[in-house]
């Protein structure tokens, strides 16, 4: 095969670009024979209504429509632009509306990227997991009222602390209603911690990482967004949190939800570090919250979060078929669709089990002798014992990265080899590399050649040392886009797929500047000492006097709405707190300051407003120095989003 038969297709430079020829061959090297008689009709059984129009919107904006994959509704065979495997995963995912998973229960699947459940109770509705915005979250339980009578939400239940499963609760229910004693909130030990903490002090940035890992602006299509692995896409919406009324701490804790038996089972640092499976003895039903899903699942998503443990992950899954296996008739989660049948379901969960256990002790294994995570992410494969499951594959996670997780929980990022020890910044190593390469003329020729040989993962890396030492260079951004394009569309995992796409079209078309970065949407619900820790990660010490003393007095944060009263200090370049402080450090501190959450929140991305906020008398400077707290404001950042393709912005 001549160069001139596999070089990149005749399109404008900016263009998205057919397979090439090495892609279609390797696609078709992929064998996808899996239980389609058995996923296709657990995932269509029960179906009771669709949503009409299929489309969700807020104010006339979109936030969901069901036709932008219609795409994936028909029986042609996955295009070349997409790994089989991922095709199926979306066409399975596509199918949507309110299904009735057994007497008494729904659930609305293919609204968001995850499921909403109904649970008929004596006098209402019970809802588990409230999907990701409210818009979406409404219209489900909208849907759910019209099909099959009106009912009041009467107790929500949070699976775990990831936002596609509490960020829509208010679209089910509202605050009032919560302190009214009206509706129950559930959730797992450590929920409001965790909720916070991923979606608060390192949302900004996670915020812009997501962009990678789901695609959100990638076109619907063929050479396009195709999945999410766990849902077809995220919605474009508003979420939000209510903090919960009650936790659940131990597994065997039982309780009786509105005349409905449920039995938890805690299971901390699994798909999450607070998450609770629970079963429903009286319907022989067991939900597996995202402990088990219709696809091999990641034990660190590339957006950010902390890294999970596989060994406790399965140990959970084992716990669960020895608690409830034997009476088990029905398994749902909070994504995909159900199991139904006690061996279906024990055989599902078992080979979920096995793949978590098979993960971390192979990883460890290689790594005791002595091989890097990346040599491991190479070498090792899935056996053949679960080759022929599609629900252990990696439409979502991957064994590579699984095998980096396991190694990085146990050992660090760092490999051992004293040359990793202190390695120079990207920018700075690029500099370097594309001199002693001969210029970047010769690393494009290097990188052009490679990708004539279909050596695409070569090809990215050679480009990048150029976009970093110049990221004006189009030849070689165009080029890297070409390779990461190819390596997209060969992609079975979602997550891989779209940062690769996404990582394209910003080479192509320049990154995204989306401004200033969002506070997130759990900061409404923040504990002070959050708030507080939410300032002290944006404090540079660079832009404020040496040290100071400072009480807030946070107005409407605590219990019922409640005041609290907080000391902040600044020293050695870092902020220190303690809440309640005694009256001889309140009496000796620099300022004393009242305001409540909102104001804090305005001040803290734009404190320019200080000034007026005093003015207007939303913020009061009780006692003290007044130019301490206003300099203290100023002196935090403000983050923008930054480039992730190509050096960051000075």
């Amino acid at each position: 095969m001549t160069n001139s038969e596999t070089a990149a297709p005749e399109t404008g430079p900016t263009d998205p670009k057919p397979a090439s020829a090495f892609t279609q061959a390797r696609r078709q090297d992929v064998m996808v024979d899996f239980d389609d008689a058995t996923d296709f009709a657990a995932a269509r059984q029960g179906l009771v209504a669709e949503l009409q129009g299929g489309r969700i919107t807020r104010e006339e904006r979109m936030v969901w429509d069901v036709a932008r994959y219609d795409f994936l509704r028909t029986d042609e065979p996955a295009p070349d632009t997409v790994h089989p495997g991922l095709w199926r995963q979306g066409q399975l995912n596509s199918i949507h509306g309110l299904f009735e998973i057994t007497d008494g229960v729904w659930q609305a699947r293919g609204y968001d990227l995850s499921n909403v459940t109904f649970l008929a109770t004596d006098s209402g509705w019970l809802v588990i997991d409230p999907l990701t915005t409210e818009d979406t979250a409404r219209a489900c339980l909208q849907l759910a009222n019209d099909t099959l009578g009106a009912r009041p939400v009467v107790a929500v239940i949070y699976t775990h602390s990831h936002i596609d499963h509490f960020g829509g609760v208010l679209g089910v229910t509202t605050q009032a209603a919560v302190d009214a004693g009206e509706v129950r909130i559930i959730a797992p030990e450590g929920f409001m911690e965790e909720a916070v903490s991923e979606n608060g002090t390192a949302g900004p940035i996670m915020i812009r990482r997501a962009h990678y890992q789901f695609g959100p602006f990638l076109p619907p299509g063929p050479q396009g967004h195709v999945d999410c692995g766990l849902g077809q896409t995220i919605p474009i919406g508003q979420g939000g949190l209510i903090a919960p009324t009650e936790i659940v701490s131990e597994t065997g804790t039982e309780l009786d939800i509105d005349g409905i038996r449920v039995v938890f089972q805690n299971t901390p640092d699994a798909e999450a570090p607070a998450e609770m499976n629970f079963f429903f003895p009286q319907k022989r039903l067991l939900c597996m919250a995202e402990n088990c899903t219709h696809t091999l699942h990641n034990l660190y998503p590339i957006r950010g979060a902390q890294t999970r443990d596989a060994l406790a992950w399965s140990k959970y899954i084992n716990e669960a078929l020895l608690l409830w296996g034997d009476d088990t008739d029905i398994m749902f989660a909070s994504h995909h669709w159900p199991r139904f049948g006690n061996d279906d379901v024990r055989a599902f969960l078992s080979l979920q089990r096995d793949v978590y256990r098979w993960m971390h002790d192979q990883t460890l294994r290689l790594a005791n002798h002595g091989f890097t995570p990346d040599e491991i992410s190479e070498a090792l494969d899935m056996p053949d014992s679960f080759s022929g499951q599609s629900h252990v594959q990696g439409y979502y996670g991957t064994v590579s990265h699984g095998v980096r997780s396991v190694y990085n929980r146990y050992l660090g990022w760092y490999d051992g080899n004293p040359s990793h020890l202190h390695p120079l910044p990207p920018t700075q190593r690029a500099n370097r590399y594309v001199a002693l390469m001969g210029g970047a003329d010769a690393v494009v020729a290097g990188a052009q050649a490679a990708f004539d040989d279909g050596d695409y993962r070569w090809v990215v890396e050679l480009c990048n040392h150029v976009v970093f030492d110049d990221p004006t260079n189009q030849t070689a951004r165009n080029l890297s886009a070409d390779a990461m394009e190819q390596l997209g569309y060969q992609a079975e995992s979602s997550t891989w797929r779209n940062a690769y796409l996404t990582g394209a079209f910003e080479l192509r078309h320049g990154s995204l500047k989306l401004g200033k970065a969002p506070l997130g949407s759990t900061v409404g619900a923040m504990s002070g000492e959050q708030l507080i820790e939410l300032m002290g990660v944006r404090f540079n010490p660079a832009r404020f006097r040496g040290a100071a003393t400072m009480i807030w007095t946070l107005t409407d944060v605590g219990p019922g709405g409640t005041s609290e009263t907080h000391l902040v200090g600044v020293a050695n370049s870092a902020i220190h707190q303690r809440q309640d402080p005694p009256g001889d450090v309140v009496s000796a501190a620099e300022a004393t300051v009242s305001l409540g959450r909102a104001a804090l929140l305005h001040l803290i991305q734009t404190p320019e407003d200080f000034d007026s906020y005093v003015d207007n008398g939303q913020v009061v400077i009780d006692v003290g120095d007044t130019a301490v707290v206003k300099e203290y404001l100023a002196a935090l950042d403000s983050f923008q989003t930054q480039p992730i393709i190509e050096p960051r912005a000075e």
